[in-house]
């Protein structure tokens, strides 16, 4: 247990410290953080309308943050370059990232186009409301097979351990991003734009 939760912190802490430059995208986590814990409790309530939030808001708030504000020049404090990173990184890296958004984006656009997906579903009853309730739930499957995907895939590659640590850190991030991130607001409304001016090149 004690292994466990050292490479919980190790994993967490590369993370912040990699891949959270940029107050805009720590900003963008803590919106994504208050969103995904809304979206937890309502887990037990609706399903399919939390999955909406987790994905239509949570997901797409953070993944904003990464692709259009962290810096992807090299990256002075950890001495690494922004490939070095993307490579080393445990779970989705940008690339990754850009196949799981695609396949996100391509649930809502087939189920409108086909919302009987080619006859294995029947005909929603009332319209856009079941094929809206629809696309959530397919998202919470996604969601839930991203997870899996990529734990089967460190279980092979590195180790079981190391799957299990990412896996829990991917479900705990909203409560530890709440907890790192919620400053992050206020320094950018404050004129400051990275969390450490000097560390990263931009470009």
């Amino acid at each position: 247990m004690t292994s466990f939760r050292a490479q919980l912190a190790e994993q967490r802490w590369d993370d912040h410290r990699y891949y959270h430059h940029s107050l805009v995208n720590q900003s963008l986590h803590f919106v994504s953080a208050c969103t995904f814990l809304t979206a937890y409790a309502l887990l037990f309530v609706d399903a399919a309308v939390a999955s909406l939030l987790a994905w239509g808001v949570a997901m797409t708030s953070r993944q904003a943050g990464h692709f259009f504000f962290e810096p992807k020049g090299y990256d002075h404090k950890n001495h690494a370059t922004h490939e070095h990173k993307e490579e080393i990184k445990v779970g989705y890296n940008l690339a990754r990232k850009v196949v799981l958004m695609s396949l996100w984006a391509l649930v809502p656009v087939t189920l409108f186009l086909e919302p009987t997906l080619f006859g294995m579903l029947p005909a929603p009853a009332d319209g856009w409301q079941t094929t809206l309730r629809r696309v959530g739930t397919a998202w919470l499957f996604l969601g839930a097979g991203a997870i899996v995907f990529r734990s089967l895939q460190l279980f092979i590659q590195r180790d079981v351990e190391t799957g299990l640590v990412w896996a829990t850190k991917i479900v705990t991030d909203p409560f530890n991003d709440f907890r790192m991130y919620k400053s992050a607001p206020g320094r950018l409304l404050r004129g400051e734009r990275f969390d450490d001016p000097d560390a990263v090149a931009h470009g």
